[in-house]
């Protein structure tokens, strides 16, 4: 509840300063200040319900105020931008001594609600049109048996909140299309407590592959419940969990493994790929799940020749893909960490609002083979 209070006031303030610059700086009559008023207090609204929606409360009653609270904050977002751009335009303007401010206010406030709420509008779009992409991996390590082997890496659903079990239902749909060999799922597969949201990703039961069905957890698993109650609840799915641990695939007479640890940030339990590993036939060929980039040094150093993570969701929003490229070493797709090959996927959905804006959404497949 003192969450949800702070973020309203939060909220409550921007607001107001939302109503002091597009309402008050460009001088508008009474009639259209009210106006303003109404709309921003009316919107202020919906994200303070999806503050709390799947974590305190199930968003299902009310999901549509929920989405709509969501994408707001993201023109939130672009209209930050916009004002800062605008600000620096007011600001040589009166270096140049142009003398019809208040006109120009009007102007570039008129620009920066239309660009900002343009975007957003895009990256919903781009948000809802689910896609793969493909790759191919090559392995001197890899056993022959594996060459041609596809795997579906499904990562970032993030369902709980502004979408629920109908757009689990789509990735599930698409995955299924590529004809799996092994579907691995990397974590943050959604946003919300156990009690709440678990109904969303329900769908995830009906994921079919040759050789198995992975998954490991991600932050967000740990943000409400423990990490093993989401693991406990994907295993009743129907999904293998790993934690810290792993699980062999056998083609013929050849075998590799799939490992998985907790994530970078978790605690309880900690990530431990030296636990994962332990025991394991030296040069045996392994997968690593680790949903962040950012375990990819540890793995490295223990020998793991493939890690597969998301986390990033390739920046999501622009401009966010180079704060986010710098923090993680990566954004998306193939990389290398030391003698280990690493691959990052986008992600299928989107933490927060449902907006994708220069980082289209994705599961990746890819085909390892043998060379």
């Amino acid at each position: 509840m003192f969450q949800m209070l702070f973020v309203g006031a939060v909220l409550g303030l921007v607001h107001w300063l939302l109503y002091r610059r597009f309402a008050v700086a460009p001088g508008l009559g009474v009639a259209a200040r009210r106006a303003v008023a109404v709309g921003l207090v009316l919107l202020w609204i919906p994200p303070f319900v999806a503050v709390g929606a799947g974590n305190a409360f199930s968003p299902q009653p009310v999901r549509p105020i929920v989405w709509l609270g969501e994408v707001w904050l993201a023109v939130l977002f672009y209209l930050g931008i916009g004002l800062i751009v605008a600000g620096l335009v007011l600001l040589v303007a009166r270096l140049l001594k142009y003398q019809d401010r208040r006109r120009l206010i009007r102007v570039l406030s008129a620009v920066v609600i239309v660009a900002a709420v343009g975007t957003v509008a895009y990256g919903v779009v781009e948000a809802n049109r689910l896609r793969v992409v493909e790759a191919e991996l090559t392995f001197a390590q890899l056993p022959r048996q594996f060459d041609g082997l596809r795997v579906v890496v499904v990562a970032d659903i993030h369902v709980g909140a502004a979408r629920g079990a109908d757009f689990t239902r789509r990735v599930v749909e698409l995955v299924n299309e590529q004809q799996p060999d092994v579907i691995v799922l990397p974590g943050d597969l959604l946003d919300g407590a156990v009690e709440h949201v678990a109904a969303d990703i329900d769908p995830l039961a009906g994921l079919r592959s040759e050789y198995g069905k992975f998954v490991v957890a991600g932050n967000h698993e740990g943000y409400v419940n423990r990490p093993d109650s989401w693991l406990d609840y994907y295993d009743r799915l129907g999904l293998t969990s790993l934690r810290n641990s792993r699980a062999a695939v056998t083609v013929g007479d050849a075998s590799i493994d799939i490992a998985g640890v907790y994530d970078f940030a978790a605690t309880d339990p900690a990530p431990d790929v030296a636990a994962a590993l332990a025991g394991q036939e030296q040069g045996r060929f392994t997968v690593l799940l680790a949903h962040q980039p950012l375990q990819g040094t540890v793995a490295s150093e223990h020998g793991v020749q493939l890690q597969l993570s998301g986390h990033t969701h390739g920046g999501q929003m622009w401009p966010l893909m180079y704060p986010v490229k710098w923090i993680n070493g990566t954004v998306a797709g193939h990389s290398r960490v030391g003698e280990m090959q690493m691959f990052t996927t986008r992600g299928i959905g989107a933490w927060g609002p449902p907006v994708r804006v220069g980082a289209p959404p994705d599961i990746s497949v890819l085909t390892l083979r043998a060379g």
